[in-house]
């Protein structure tokens, strides 16, 4: 059974920081992209950045790079998100997903478009003004 234990979400002002932290297990496919998407009530899903397996790659939406840093430790299989300069419309759940590649397309490109195969209960990052 596949699963995503997301977490470190919380409460903070404007310009401060968080860590999220994903650990996956479970996983029985080789070529994926990990990572968060976010979501607003009343909003779409908008992904935020994911790391590759297939070539070690990192992307980020536009939104968030240069602020937001995603990272990985393959000993505890844990991926993290660390979040700085945080503005309120950062407010969101976010979720740790996976998207896995398919066909001729790699993952990262069903990531960045918001077509998960996986993802977690959600983590709620609320930024107060």
């Amino acid at each position: 059974e596949v699963q995503l234990v997301d977490s470190g979400g919380g409460l903070v002002q404007a310009g401060g920081s968080l860590r999220l932290s994903c650990a996956a297990s479970g996983l029985y496919f080789d070529d994926y992209c990990i990572g968060w998407f976010r979501q607003a009530p009343g909003k779409e899903r908008e992904w935020v950045s994911c790391i590759s397996t297939t070539d070690g790659n990192i992307y980020y939406g536009d939104f968030v790079k240069g602020r937001f840093t995603i990272s990985s430790d393959k000993a505890k299989n844990t991926v993290y998100l660390q979040m700085n300069s945080l503005k309120s419309e950062d407010t969101a759940g976010y979720y740790c997903a996976i998207s896995v590649s398919k066909a001729q397309w790699n993952a990262n490109f069903y990531f960045r478009n918001n077509k998960y195969d996986f993802w977690g209960q959600g983590t709620q990052v609320t930024v107060s003004s």
